[in-house]
């Protein structure tokens, strides 16, 4: 009986070490303003974005209060409901918010 309990154990720790491993993989250039609005992790996306288009430029130096502003200003347009079913890199091009 110890021995089944400890294999049975033993092959739940690999599907479950397996399972918190799993990638999601997102196609940020997808995203609408609308979806960005209700996004769990939008700072995540929005932290990306960055990288994205200062990298782009081959900018490496962060400016925290330009950033954080620009993030507000991309919150900001995606709630008019102009721009709901916009997708957020679309917006940023545009209206150069990058």
């Amino acid at each position: 009986m110890i021995n089944l309990s400890a294999r049975a154990l033993s092959v739940l720790s690999i599907f479950v070490a397996h399972t918190v491993c799993a990638q999601v993989t997102v196609d940020v250039s997808k995203i609408t303003c609308e979806q960005f609005s209700v996004l769990p992790r939008a700072d995540d996306v929005a932290i990306w974005l960055s990288g994205y288009y200062n990298g782009g430029r081959h900018n490496a130096i962060i400016d925290m209060n330009k950033f954080e502003e620009r993030a507000r200003n991309l919150r900001a347009a995606c709630r008019l409901p102009d721009n709901f079913k916009r997708p957020i890199m679309e917006l940023i091009e545009s209206s150069m918010l990058k």
